[in-house]
């Protein structure tokens, strides 16, 4: 009996998930265009996917555009960039913006192929675009664990017709036809719904509560997690409240919906890489320790990034001691 009851435990323990430690990489190809080399720490030229690896992540998230007027992050881009992530095993993340560009809280701009399309056209070009580029990558026999139907959709998605303000039914609308073409290629990948601001309560209570009352379906709650912008925006005074914030938002949710959360994008002040290093470790342990295991992970999105974003984590295309605090956290 007691041998039977060692090796049900060791099953379990098989198939309990790692805690994700990711990445958004997806400016690989764009900074490989550029002739841009990164180095690991000794100064060793790495391509980037590897590098991650190497500083021991063991996830990475990749968006999709429709159609970028440079050919960057659209299906095909972002295909090879997913065959690097399968040759080092590592989890990958599907990041649907829905737009030719970027989207954010700020903007999220129709497709110029679908500017005229009604709401039922939408549906159709949201649930197309979606099954297509899932069944280029599963017909490469690329796994992809996770799915955003949206990015950073604290106001929904698809303007101004999908403006959640304007008409929460739309925006549900449209979330289910991408939640829906999801499972239709990966039936076992786990849909994202992703709004930023992860410390402030209202957002969330208004996105997911207006999903669930028009029957839309979810699987994570993704947050972005910055203390940089949740300062400027006035919503902390400190990272720690920023830290606090968010924990206490993962915990409330999980209460209140019954889903996991994952901390989708984060980042800290490049130039400030030592107080950097203390507040992104802060951020991995309150994810892993403080959500009462209802956080599945932390990805630092852009870290490879130099120059206008100050949100990076390299100096001079080599990582700072910024990312030591990932290096850490997946020996521990």
């Amino acid at each position: 009996m007691a041998l039977l009851f060692a090796f049900n435990l060791s099953l379990m323990a098989q198939d309990k998930e790692p805690f994700w430690l990711g990445a958004d990489i997806s400016g690989t190809t764009e900074l490989e265009a550029q002739g841009v080399q990164l180095r690991n720490s000794k100064g060793e030229i790495r391509e980037s996917t590897a590098l991650m690896k190497e500083l021991g992540l063991n996830a990475i998230r990749l968006r999709v555009w429709v159609n970028p007027h440079d050919g960057f992050c659209n299906a095909q881009d972002v295909l090879d960039m997913a065959k690097r992530a399968r040759y080092y095993g590592m989890a990958i993340m599907i990041d649907f913006h829905y737009s030719d560009w970027w989207a954010d809280p700020g903007k999220q701009n129709i497709p110029m192929a679908w500017q005229y399309g009604s709401m039922w056209d939408m549906k159709q070009y949201v649930r197309n675009h979606t099954a297509d580029v899932l069944s280029l990558l599963k017909k490469n026999n690329i796994e992809v664990k996770w799915v955003q139907v949206g990015n950073e959709t604290t106001h929904g998605f698809l303007w101004p017709m999908g403006k959640a303000e304007a008409s929460m039914q739309n925006y549900a609308e449209l979330t289910q036809a991408g939640y829906e073409a999801v499972k239709s290629v990966y039936p076992h990948a786990k849909v994202i719904i992703h709004l930023d601001g992860g410390c402030d309560a209202a957002r969330y209570d208004f996105i997911f509560d207006g999903l669930k009352q028009y029957g839309a379906k979810w699987d994570i709650i993704g947050m972005s997690v910055y203390p940089y912008w949740d300062i400027d925006a006035q919503l902390t005074k400190n990272y720690k409240e920023t830290i606090k914030g968010f924990t206490n938002s993962i915990k409330r949710l999980y209460k209140k919906f019954g889903t996991p959360s994952m901390v989708v994008e984060t980042g800290v002040e490049a130039k400030k890489p030592v107080e950097g290093k203390k507040i992104m470790t802060e951020i991995i342990k309150a994810s892993k320790e403080n959500c009462e295991n209802h956080c599945e992970g932390v990805f630092y999105w852009a870290p490879e990034a130099e120059g206008a974003y100050p949100l990076g984590a390299f100096d001079n295309h080599q990582p700072t001691a910024i990312m030591d605090a990932f290096t850490e956290a997946a020996t521990r």
